[in-house]
């Protein structure tokens, strides 16, 4: 038993047992595991908060931009605008205009913590300004609208002047890797026949809104909680600002009115996603301008 011969050889014997039983337990559970593995890292990969959120509302990458597609057309088959879908689900969208700006950053990182999806409408030339800050609001997974290139007055521009205005924009959020925006929203609310032809012809449904908070006028942070929440109903579409001016009050008072929305039921979508579950009813009153930003 004490002959070295003998120990190295009982060794050598031990290490060969011990290869063998790991190779068989590789065999056995390897391409199980190695599956498991492999989910479980794609999984890790997945971006969390508002871009999983987001991407729930309509799918990653082209499945996004196929999601937002299929909305609007759908819709535009037999209406050019929304002013609020149906009260057939208690759904309600969040919008954001005039960005991208300094304050989207903040609106964006309390969507994430809440994990509510919000659809923003931008201005061609802020997506130039600031290229970076757009394509977080593209990482996140959310929509993209157009807001025209300068949030110029459409109703005071001829067809073709209105035309340059938002295809220009188009232009610039595509350039920032957004899908071409099958949503616009005219600046102030303001449009006419025209507006309505050339969104049609360039493929665009005209979104309007439900309730405007006002939050670009600065009315104080109680003051915007109570306008949107009070004006909240089944199909709504909420007026904010991310950009254009210090949106501070609107970032302070965007928790609570999430909040109290999910606290009465409502459940927040993206503007393709209530198109898809609540569209605009058919023979709905033609649109008329509206007072806003």
């Amino acid at each position: 038993m004490n002959d070295p011969r003998f120990r190295r050889r009982r060794l050598w014997a031990g290490s060969i047992l011990v290869v063998l039983v790991a190779g068989l337990v590789a065999v056995i559970s390897g391409p199980g595991d190695g599956s498991r593995n492999a989910r479980s890292s794609a999984g890790a990969r997945r971006p969390g908060g508002v871009g999983s959120m987001g991407a729930t509302q309509t799918g990653t990458g082209d499945g996004r931009a196929a999601a937002q597609t299929g909305a609007a057309e759908a819709v535009l088959a037999y209406t050019g605008y929304l002013t609020t879908g149906s009260p057939a689900r208690r759904e309600i969208a969040l919008t954001f205009d005039d960005g991208p700006g300094p304050s989207t950053l903040a609106i964006l990182a309390i969507l994430h913590r809440a994990r509510a999806p919000a659809t923003f409408f931008e201005i061609g030339r802020a997506t130039r300004e600031y290229p970076e800050i757009e394509r977080r609001i593209l990482a996140a997974g959310l929509p993209i609208g157009d807001h025209t290139e300068t949030h110029a007055l459409l109703s005071r521009l001829d067809r073709s002047g209105q035309e340059a205005e938002i295809s220009r924009a188009a232009l610039d959020i595509e350039r920032q890797g957004a899908p071409y925006p099958h949503l616009m929203r005219p600046p102030y609310g303001a449009f006419d026949a025209d507006t309505l032809a050339v969104t049609r012809s360039l493929g665009m449904l005209m979104v309007l809104w439900t309730v405007d908070t006002k939050d670009f006028s600065r009315p104080g942070v109680k003051r915007i909680i109570y306008t949107a929440v009070s004006g909240a109903r089944p199909g709504a579409t909420i007026l904010f600002h991310d950009g254009g001016g210090d949106r501070s009050q609107t970032a302070a008072a965007l928790p609570r009115i999430i909040t109290l929305l999910r606290r009465r039921h409502y459940h927040l979508v993206t503007v393709p996603r209530l198109l898809s579950d609540d569209p605009p009813p058919r023979g709905q009153p033609a649109p008329h301008s509206l007072v806003g930003g």
